[in-house]
């Protein structure tokens, strides 16, 4: 296998007892670190009303965070769509890409990223967004990208801002979450492309969970506090203290490893750790590499949720040094 392009996905992760404002400076930190060590990309998730995760507004992060950096390509993983219109998001990178031309990627997803109140709420007055519609969407905001409405568009006539269309619009990809039908769906992905305007051959990226430390046991141990808060995200009535206030963020792992779970509690993990990768440099190395070879592809993503800022740091460094990364 060809040598891997490696990125990063970040949910901006905050802490139990910190602050959101921690939370999203680490963010920022956290890529200029990347950048250092070679990262080809660096993309923030959108989550709403999710406690733990502070990235409810991916746009305005990115700028943040193309701000603070200079090679780095900065983007979305990603932007739900059925919650906006194609030409607010249209423009919302379109501003950015003139900020920062080259850089910027548009990633765009349906599922709702969030609780099903909440992602009606983010619609209100209007209805909750219709998937069937989602593919329509999609080709909206391409042509809004591009300035070249579709023919016959109802929107014809309307045109996204500022000023001209780029010459080269901001990369946009189609995220999913397969699971375990993943390969499956990257191979028939493959089988079914046609070239166009937009790509001559398939183009696929996977992201991974991992977390790399200097052994495994440690590696597990900082894993506790990402898993304990899976398992909360299942279990809402966890995350309310004696005062019936939410508890929000991560927990220390020091606390999180002792955390007494419950036998259905314990059966869904053991349901999830097979998608996880932690372990020491060459344990994470290496299944990474099966992972890309599994779905056909050099180009993978990490998150990493971790309890301490520099556990999150180290993990990314250890994996850019396996990987060589920023000696090539």
């Amino acid at each position: 296998m060809d040598k891997l392009t490696l990125g990063i996905v970040d949910q901006s992760p905050m802490r139990r007892g910190g602050t959101a404002a921690e939370a999203l400076r680490e963010s920022v930190a956290m890529a200029q670190a990347a950048e250092r060590l070679g990262y080809a990309r660096y993309w923030v998730a959108e989550h709403h009303n999710a406690g733990t995760y502070t990235g409810t507004s991916p746009e305005v992060l990115i700028g943040q965070i193309a701000a603070n950096t200079s090679t780095i390509r900065v983007g979305s993983g990603g932007v739900m769509l059925p919650h906006y219109s194609a030409l607010e998001v249209a423009e919302q990178f379109r501003v950015l890409d003139a900020f920062y031309p080259g850089r910027i990627d548009l990633g765009i997803g349906r599922a709702p990223g969030s609780d099903q109140r909440t992602a009606a709420a983010l619609v209100y007055p209007r209805m909750s967004g219709d998937p069937n519609k989602f593919p329509q969407m999609v080709m909206d905001l391409l042509s809004f990208l591009e300035g070249t409405p579709v023919e016959g568009n109802v929107f014809a006539g309307a045109s996204a801002q500022p000023g001209p269309p780029p010459s080269r619009p901001p990369d946009v990809w189609l995220l999913g979450s397969t699971g375990e039908h993943g390969p499956a769906v990257a191979e028939l992905y493959r089988q079914e492309f046609k070239p166009s305007k937009y790509l001559s051959a398939p183009r696929l990226n996977v992201t991974v969970q991992s977390l790399c430390a200097p052994t495994e046991e440690e590696a597990l141990f900082l894993a506790s506090s990402r898993n304990l808060n899976k398992v909360f995200s299942r279990m809402p009535d966890r995350t309310v203290d004696e005062t019936g206030r939410r508890v929000q963020g991560l927990w220390p792992p020091e606390e999180a490893s002792r955390y007494p779970l419950s036998a259905p509690a314990r059966e869904y993990l053991e349901s999830l750790t097979p998608s996880y990768i932690d372990g020491s440099p060459s344990q994470v190395r290496d299944k990474i590499i099966e992972v890309a070879e599994r779905y056909g592809t050099n180009d993978v993503n990490n998150v990493t949720p971790c309890y301490a800022y520099d556990a999150r740091v180290r993990s990314i460094s250890l994996i850019a040094e396996a990987f060589g990364i920023g000696k090539r």
